[in-house]
């Protein structure tokens, strides 16, 4: 958003992010220019780190850069436990319990989110975004037994994490697996998806009142793991086809699906694009959104149309529904 870049263009990132003022201003943007049902706060899944002892910057074109890679025994017992993370990270609870305020006021839900221990574990060891994943694919096959510890530690931190997050005001919670991709199905069903696994079921256990969204990046072929999660809402990316998943997943509510990138064609593609996931997936359990993220970009008026088809979405079924288009029955 050209309003986004003004703050961009003029301060660091993790200024931005953990300086409360700035990051309510920036999470509140989307509400006021797209109205769409939820406010998510301005943050990144690497926030909680330096809170666990592993610093890390945003290197503007380059993403984030760590330059302290975690990559052995001896740097992991270095680590702190993130008991406290309202001493650590104090900004969380004041843009969070602020931003609680104006989604009550404004009829909206207030997101929070967290990266998975995978996806953290990842970077952490890779120390920057990596094509190949290089050095953490050699922990993992050289010393998968650091990697598994490694992985502990960031699941109960991430648990203690995302709770303040609840505690702050968040009212749902999404795991984002970002790196999944880097994973084969039986990887995934190793390294990352018994982690989340995890936090979800320790999330539902204290916060039942609370969903939680599990989203894996590179999701194709690993949707049939995930159909048993506690996870109320599994996330879709765009590689997977809406009518198979939602076979695979047996009835359980998703969202996404929608190609971001389809976000830069002209209305009639946005259009047919949105109706096409919204006819496959069915009229109920299924929330309409893109399957990873907003690309840096993309037309706002394209984005404020994709927001108008959402709240359009009743009348999109229906009209289906009266054409006899077939819809499968969901609940």
């Amino acid at each position: 958003m050209a309003a986004f870049r003004e703050y961009s263009d003029k301060y660091p990132f993790r200024m931005r992010s953990e300086t409360p003022d700035i990051a309510i201003e920036l999470s509140l943007q989307p509400l006021r220019a797209f109205r769409p049902d939820g406010i998510i706060f301005f943050s990144d899944i690497l926030t909680p780190l330096p809170g666990m002892g592993i610093e890390f910057d945003m290197v503007k074109g380059k993403g984030p850069v760590i330059a302290n890679p975690m990559r052995s025994t001896e740097h992991l017992k270095q680590l702190t436990p993130l008991s406290d993370p309202a001493s650590r990270l104090p900004f969380i609870n004041t843009i969070l319990s602020t931003l609680r305020k104006e989604a009550d006021s404004n009829g909206v839900t207030l997101l929070g989110f967290i990266g998975t221990p995978w996806t953290l574990a990842a970077y952490s060891m890779e120390g920057k975004a990596d094509k190949d994943c290089k050095e953490t694919k050699k922990i993992m096959f050289h010393n998968p037994a650091l990697l598994h510890s490694f992985l502990d530690f960031l699941t109960e931190q991430l648990i203690v994490y995302a709770g303040y997050q609840i505690e702050s005001g968040a009212q749902v919670i999404q795991l984002f697996d970002s790196w999944a991709h880097h994973l084969s199905p039986a990887q995934f069903a190793e390294f990352s998806l018994p982690y989340m696994e995890r936090i979800t079921v320790a999330l539902k256990a204290k916060y039942p009142h609370v969903p939680v969204i599990m989203h894996a990046n590179g999701g194709t072929g690993k949707l049939e793991l995930m159909r048993d999660s506690a996870a109320d809402v599994i996330g879709l990316d765009w590689a997977v086809d809406m009518k198979d998943a939602r076979q695979q997943l047996a009835g359980k509510r998703v969202q996404g699906n929608v190609d971001p990138m389809s976000l830069f064609g002209p209305e009639e593609v946005i259009r047919a694009e949105v109706e096409r996931c919204l006819r496959a997936a069915g009229p109920r359990g299924h929330i309409l959104n893109v399957g990873h993220g907003v690309v840096q970009g993309t037309p706002e008026s394209s984005v404020a149309l994709f927001c108008q088809l959402a709240r359009e979405s009743g009348a999109i079924h229906a009209k289906a529904a009266a054409n006899g288009a077939r819809q499968p029955v969901l609940v």
